[in-house]
């Protein structure tokens, strides 16, 4: 079992107006082989915290710590973090002009294992993860994200949840722009990869329609940068009901 550990996180970022802080105290545990949902309304640092993890320079660690079974995360590269077992999906996935999806996913893969694949296994295993996730064969040889529809571009973002197998996958409002159908699929793909690799998933929303597939273990709404909430399924449920209202109401208690 791996561990990934964030104690007392304080986040800022440089804007026009100077340096903003967005987190101010996340305090979090994952293991392996667990669902965890950030839930919080817009302009919480939600998304603040996934790049956080993920080592995006745009942001500031001010204090606090991220540990990966013991190792100091903040003190690694991108990549390093990427090679110890640790994904994002993002957002707002990006265009790759020149790089195909094959030759991307190949060059990820070598990068992560430190060898390459052998090419048959290899392209099984693509040509079965992108026919799970309903994806045309001949994506495969398009420019990576390169005049992808929206939900294209999330399907493909979980192809590399797939055939990277990391251990920590954080899934940043994946299922923003994605219709019924496509919601579902994506899920699916989520689902299979936790059940294949015991990985372990952060998933960060707005809403819980995703979590009637992506059933959570754990919710945790963030509210400016702190954590001021924490329980099982049952809270997201609540969520859907009520909405963030009573969080955002300076008068309302809060649960601690």
């Amino acid at each position: 079992m791996s561990v990934l550990e964030i104690r007392d996180l304080h986040v800022t970022v440089e804007t026009e107006a100077g340096t903003t802080p967005i987190l101010n105290g996340i305090n979090l545990t994952m293991n392996t082989g667990e669902t965890h949902a950030i839930m919080g309304p817009n302009g919480s640092g939600k998304s603040t915290l996934a790049y956080t993890i993920a080592g995006h320079p745009k942001y500031t660690v001010t204090s606090g710590s991220i540990t990966f079974d013991g190792q100091d995360v903040l003190e690694m590269s991108v990549d390093e973090r990427a090679r110890a077992g640790l994904f994002l999906a993002m957002q707002y996935p990006v265009e790759i002009s020149g790089v195909t999806v094959t030759n991307f996913l190949r060059t990820a893969k070598t990068a992560l294992d430190g060898e390459a694949p052998a090419i048959r296994g290899w392209t099984k295993d693509v040509k079965a993860a992108m026919s799970n996730l309903r994806m045309d064969p001949k994506f495969a040889q398009r420019n990576v994200n390169e005049g992808f529809s929206g939900g294209e571009k999330k399907r493909h973002e979980i192809l590399q949840l797939e055939v990277l197998k990391p251990k920590f996958a954080i899934l940043d409002e994946t299922d923003s722009g994605l219709d019924v159908d496509a919601l579902k699929i994506v899920s699916e793909g989520v689902n299979r990869a936790k059940e294949s690799t015991g990985l372990g998933v952060l998933l960060i929303t707005h809403y819980t329609r995703i979590l009637r597939y992506i059933r959570p273990d754990f919710v945790h709404v963030v509210v400016a940068g702190k954590i001021v909430e924490e329980g099982g399924p049952e809270l997201a449920d609540r969520l859907e009901n009520e909405g963030y209202d009573r969080f955002l109401d300076p008068a309302a208690p809060i649960e601690a």
